[in-house]
């Protein structure tokens, strides 16, 4: 992480529980499995609850998979924050990433504004609990 530091500033760790996803089955774009997000929480500078409701499409393609997560978080003081976040999973056996390009939409006259400007990557990886995953987002320099 020594690198990625010196270019990047970590704003949120987000951990995301999610239940068994909901298997599509083969679309025109690879087989489709629905993961539904039902909560969690998420430290930083910020922290709070990430709300039930969200999901992350996954859909398989010959070589590695598309994510696309979209869900709701609401910081300690009760704002909400939307974000969507989009990636890829490599299909390399010996070192699985997931690397993702997270959006955020905050209220424009509220507290976390800054959220909705600047380039912003994340890690997706599994998390400590069955069924949560831990992605880690950082704020490019």
């Amino acid at each position: 992480m020594g690198e990625l530091s010196l270019m990047a500033e970590e704003v949120l760790k987000i951990h995301a529980k999610c239940t068994q996803g909901l298997e599509v089955g083969k679309s025109r774009d690879g087989s489709l499995c629905v993961i539904p997000i039902v909560g969690g929480s998420f430290e930083g500078k910020i922290s709070g609850l990430v709300v039930s409701g969200g999901a992350d499409w996954n859909t398989g393609k010959s070589k590695g998979a598309h994510v696309f997560a979209k869900y709701l978080l609401q910081a300690d003081d009760g704002e909400y924050i939307a974000i969507e976040n989009e990636g890829l999973i490599s299909d390399d056996a010996e070192d699985v990433k997931i690397k993702t390009v997270p959006s955020f939409s905050a209220r424009e006259d509220g507290p976390y504004s800054w959220l909705n400007y600047g380039v912003y990557v994340g890690s997706l990886g599994s998390g400590t609990e069955e069924g949560m995953v831990e992605i880690t987002i950082y704020k490019m320099k």
